[in-house]
């Protein structure tokens, strides 16, 4: 009997019964393999008869949440882990995936029963990474496995309140020939699981890895399954690391946690602010201080702009932290608008500690950070700006003002520079605690920051 093959798209899963360069939906190069394609059954297929529910039939009991030991990891949570869900944390190769949820063992062990999968590491490498974390619960077990069918097993035997797999890559099926991380083996391993989680109630956290394009290495479909995604961010040569939910269905996805890589593992920061801030340079041009709202928390983070001659014939862009587009747009509407050119310069752009500006918000800082260097002059140490900058030139209102105006006073900065719309709704005992100044343009704001 031939056996029949077809061509899966690594990126996204679509499936194609001959090999394409490009993939037609997605759009990815080169992403195209060749696998076994599962045998189709002629038979007929047995269903049960189902029938659907009014809803207001339906009883809304409110989920259960285990509290994880973090106060960052609850948050972007949504509160803590709901019991019965799939969660998978990516992010990439040392960035702390593997350290956090070993964290996450020992003090969740201490009132629920934990199952620790992993396919990379043997039991004394597990042991030893343990004990350099301080993790010593009893009710942690230990299984290395790579089979989906034999975990399944163990699971449905041991009947654990939570289960920790590391990785879904190195996962694989006996029904499956593919290769372990192979789309098909991460999508089927995947689904899987999440069958065993609902139909057992247990909590299952998968850890996924990422490709060199940052998305999670499998197939676009894994992130459908899952009830909520998790990314780990941050510079390799960086202590600092970002927790994001991409997708949450128990929470917000705006919520943002922030830990520090330390000898002894992570270690949460619960005033990100302070942390962003330490070390600001004095006196020296090219430095301001933005205020973002990352979901319903306002963090501060320093902008550096460096502008020098160009030594080439086309002057040089780069960003770090801020979009590198929007960053060209911006030194465009500063030509044409304001009056700053910048045509025959190189632009450099960095936001310190690894933060990532999304958004609009910082516009404002980051034009002003740039003028500075430009024109040389300081920036006053005490004072934030933020508001978003149109095409035309304008300063635009943001939203959540006055959390951002909060947070500054509470660090200590003397002046505020905000969109004069936002100005008008500020309460006076606000403006009583900080000096805050409405800008209508950016040489108004460069005029109160100088």
């Amino acid at each position: 009997m031939k056996t029949k093959t077809i061509f899966v798209c690594n990126n996204c899963g679509s499936e194609s019964p001959k090999w394409q360069g490009k993939c037609s939906d997605c759009g990815a190069w080169n992403s195209f393999v060749e696998q076994i394609a599962a045998p189709t059954s002629k038979t007929k297929t047995e269903y049960k008869k189902v029938s659907a529910v009014k809803l207001h039939e339906i009883e809304a009991k409110g989920e259960h949440r285990y509290k994880t030991g973090f106060h960052e990891l609850d948050r972007v949570l949504g509160g803590g882990l709901v019991k019965g869900s799939l969660v998978l944390l990516s992010g990439d190769p040392g960035i702390g995936k593997s350290t956090i949820i070993l964290q996450v063992c020992e003090f969740m062990g201490k009132e629920q029963s934990i199952l620790y999968v992993s396919g990379e590491e043997s039991e004394r490498q597990i042991k030893i990474r343990a004990k350099r974390l301080h993790v010593e619960s009893e009710n942690l077990s230990v299984l290395t496995e790579t089979n989906v069918e034999s975990v399944i097993d163990c699971i449905e035997t041991t009947r654990p309140d939570i289960v920790m797999i590391d990785s879904i890559q190195t996962m694989s099926m006996n029904e499956i020939s593919s290769s372990p991380g192979s789309v098909t083996q991460v999508r089927e391993s995947t689904n899987a699981f999440l069958r065993t989680a609902k139909s057992l109630d247990i909590a299952v956290i998968i850890v996924g890895h990422v490709n060199k394009d940052g998305a999670i290495a499998g197939p676009k479909v894994l992130e459908h399954i899952v009830d909520a995604v998790l990314y780990f961010e941050g510079e390799r040569n960086l202590s600092y690391r970002i927790l994001r939910a991409v997708k949450n269905r128990f929470g917000s996805t705006n919520e943002i946690g922030v830990f520090e890589m330390l000898d002894t593992g992570l270690c949460e920061i619960e005033n990100p602010s302070k942390i962003m801030l330490s070390g600001r340079p004095r006196n020296v041009s090219g430095t301001c201080v933005a205020c973002v709202i990352e979901g319903t928390r306002p963090i501060m983070a320093e902008v550096q702009g460096l502008v020098s001659t160009t030594g080439f014939g086309n002057p040089r862009r780069m960003s770090t932290g801020f979009d590198y587009n929007r960053m060209n747009l911006l030194l465009a509407v500063l030509e044409k608008r304001a009056g700053y050119f910048f045509a025959n310069l190189d632009a450099y752009l960095n936001v310190v500690g690894g933060m990532k500006l999304l958004e609009p918000a910082a516009d404002l800082t980051v034009a002003i950070a740039l003028i500075s260097s430009l024109k040389d002059f300081v920036v006053r140490e005490d004072a934030i700006a933020f508001g978003e900058i149109g095409l035309a030139g304008e300063i635009r209102a943001v939203t959540g003002a006055q959390a951002r105006i909060n947070e500054a006073a509470r660090l200590g900065f003397q002046r505020c520079i905000v969109p004069y719309h936002n100005y008008k709704t500020i309460s006076d005992k606000l403006k009583g605690s900080i000096e805050i100044i409405g800008v209508r343009t950016i040489r108004q704001a460069v005029e109160a920051l100088s």
